[in-house]
């Protein structure tokens, strides 16, 4: 045989097997992991399924505000840990960065998307319809939509708590409020925790409350706290996003180097080691829980849309355990927080959610 006929032997018997070559090809890329990625799914061992891609848009407070975006971020950060998620995150700077935020990382495949506050409600309201096959959740707003979960907080009954403690504790018989936005939403926290704080006390003074109209000028929320406690407040409460951090420093400022006199209390998140010392206990606020909830629900196909509400006896609000200032507090009163926690568990105390509210709820209050 000479060359020329090896060279179409040669070329005949690989022409014979490129087929069964390509079929090997196939079959070994059906095992292989790309873009699309496998991931054994929750309750399905074994099985094979696309990775989920979960985004959250934060709002204008951003991460890093140690309180509202970070406590949901934590529910991220678990879900990623206990389902293997990719996760897309967005950072807002105003209100109409929303719509274009939500629609963006949507279009990026994120199946599950996180809008981070009740800012973001209208911007959802449109986006929603736009993507059916995008499951939606929202903290602190209701949008009703067949694909959307709305992730909603008993604020004032954690509220109440914190003012209850407040009550009890100060010395100068006057405490404060600062707000972020002036909203319904925030007015939850602000009536709650008057309510509780002359239901420990009636003569205590609720000092005229501020409101900083940001959520993220730290400037803005010390230049509050100092106004209040140069009014004589002894006891500040916030709920300002990242404005808070401000409360804090004003907090230190105004204490000095003396001995403790002055305290702030925290919210959503645990801040009580902000400043430690300084900060009487947290009202926490369990976004981090809700934001899991729902990623773990999506990952077993058990997500549903509606509304999702978390009160304190569900676990969904309440304070720290004041481990910073348990002396200040003492005992006794620690356990008339506990008793009257209960109280609000069971439905015996029904916090009132508006200042207008506030008198005719003192006046029906069963006593603790």
């Amino acid at each position: 045989m000479d060359k020329f006929e090896n060279r179409l032997l040669r070329r005949s018997f690989a022409a014979r097997l490129a087929p069964f070559a390509l079929l090997a090809a196939a079959l070994s890329g059906c095992g292989s992991s790309g873009d699309s990625g496998s991931a054994t799914k929750t309750g399905e061992p074994g099985g094979s399924k696309e990775k989920l891609t979960v985004g959250i848009v934060f709002d204008s407070g951003g991460r890093g505000d140690k309180s509202f975006n970070d406590s949901a971020y934590a529910g991220i950060e678990r879900a990623e840990k206990d389902f293997g998620i990719d996760v897309k995150t967005v950072d807002s700077k105003k209100v109409s960065d929303y719509p274009g935020n939500l629609s963006g990382i949507a279009d990026q495949g994120a199946k599950v998307v996180f809008a981070v506050g009740i800012t973001q409600q209208d911007a959802l309201q449109t986006v929603a319809d736009k993507y059916p096959d995008v499951k939606f959740g929202i903290i602190d707003a209701v949008v009703d939509k067949p694909n959307v979960r709305s992730l909603v907080f008993s604020e004032e009954q954690g509220s109440f708590l914190a003012g209850y403690a407040a009550g009890l504790v100060s010395k100068s018989g006057k405490i404060g409020f600062v707000g972020g936005m002036k909203i319904p939403l925030i007015e939850k926290f602000e009536a709650g925790y008057t309510a509780g704080a002359k239901y420990a006390n009636p003569a205590i003074v609720v000092l005229p409350s501020k409101y900083t109209g940001s959520w993220d000028d730290t400037s803005k929320g010390k230049a509050a706290a100092n106004f209040l406690y140069s009014d004589g407040a002894d006891i500040v409460y916030h709920a300002a996003g990242r404005c808070g951090l401000g409360v804090f420093a004003a907090a230190k400022e105004a204490n000095g180097s003396g001995t403790v006199s002055k305290f702030a209390i925290g919210v959503d998140s645990d801040q009580d080691d902000q400043e430690k010392g300084m900060v009487l206990t947290s009202m926490v606020k369990r976004v981090d829980e809700a934001v899991y909830q729902t990623i773990k629900d999506a990952v077993e196909n058990k997500f549903a849309p509606g509304t999702k509400s978390y009160d304190l006896a569900a676990g969904g609000v309440g304070l720290t355990d004041f481990r910073n200032t348990k002396e200040v507090v003492g005992q006794a009163n620690l356990d008339k927080i506990a008793k009257v926690s209960d109280l609000v568990k069971t439905g015996k105390l029904t916090v009132p959610t508006k200042l207008d509210e506030i008198d005719a709820f003192l006046k029906s209050a069963v006593k603790p």
